[in-house]
């Protein structure tokens, strides 16, 4: 306490001519409207950029949370458009707040990805516990990513596009002419579509999307644009380099798509071939 009143004492003249100063300053204030007026916006102008500044900060501390709930809505979004055509092509369906669609996407969260290697994979932090099976597909809003293989409680294995193993449905998204989606393990950027007859009206800058003929993937998710293409050796199939939408270097969350008629058709068609 003794050492307030010093200094106290040794600075008594700098502390009374700040006083002063600031009683000049506020009866200044208060009998000017012009000085009144310019300190009422300094002050606002002050404290509106504090606010400015703690609201993104604490936007920024919450991104995750808010990047979860953009996932929800957004998988709510797309189970009901990728449904709403199959339901919409059922003949006689008036019903559609009933009808239980083909698709079901679930949303997940990269933990581990891999693309610097002949045969590359994704780790998603859903598994069994989470409905999440193998031979689901996984794409993000942006485009295709790969096919779930394995699966344990919580985690799943993704084969992903940029994987020479890798073959998936795709077609021209202007006709119905397709192939299949490989990958020459050399550009991360590029993969490549082959079998695609020379008759298809092929040009460059055009998109490329799912076909549709397998029981992973809806039709018409995005890939990537046509980079070039050439004639293979016999001249009768095109080879395709398709510029990927999605940076597969840089992938966080994604949804993973479940084919729910997808045992019922296997079973068809194995009675077929019997």
């Amino acid at each position: 306490m003794q050492q307030i009143f010093n200094f106290l004492i040794r600075n008594k003249n700098n502390i009374l001519f700040l006083f002063l100063l600031a009683l000049a300053i506020f009866f200044t204030i208060q009998t000017h409207s012009f000085h009144k007026s310019k300190f009422i916006s300094s002050a606002n102008g002050l404290t509106g950029g504090i606010y400015s500044w703690a609201n993104d900060f604490d936007t920024y501390m919450h991104l995750d949370e808010y990047n979860k709930r953009l996932l929800e809505e957004n998988k709510k979004l797309r189970n009901t458009l990728t449904n709403l055509s199959d339901t919409i092509s059922v003949e006689n369906h008036s019903d559609t707040s009933s009808f239980e669609g083909t698709y079901y996407f679930r949303t997940a969260r990269v933990i581990n990805n891999n693309y610097a290697k002949p045969n590359n994979y994704l780790t998603l932090n859903q598994g069994a516990a989470n409905g999440i099976e193998s031979e689901f597909g996984v794409i993000t809003s942006k485009g295709v990513i790969g096919i779930v293989d394995r699966v344990n409680n919580k985690f799943s294995r993704v084969i992903s596009i940029l994987n020479s193993e890798s073959r998936i449905n795709a077609q021209l998204n202007k006709t119905n002419h397709f192939g299949s989606l490989v990958w020459n393990g050399k550009n991360p950027n590029l993969v490549q579509l082959i079998d695609v007859p020379r008759q298809a009206p092929v040009k460059e800058g055009d998109t490329i999307v799912t076909g549709g003929r397998s029981l992973i993937f809806p039709a018409g998710i995005p890939i990537g644009s046509i980079q070039d293409f050439t004639l293979d050796q016999s001249e009768s199939y095109y080879q395709i380099n398709v510029k990927l939408f999605n940076d597969m270097t840089n992938i966080g969350y994604v949804y993973v798509i479940e084919n729910r008629e997808k045992e019922e058709i296997r079973s068809l068609e194995a009675e077929n071939e019997q």
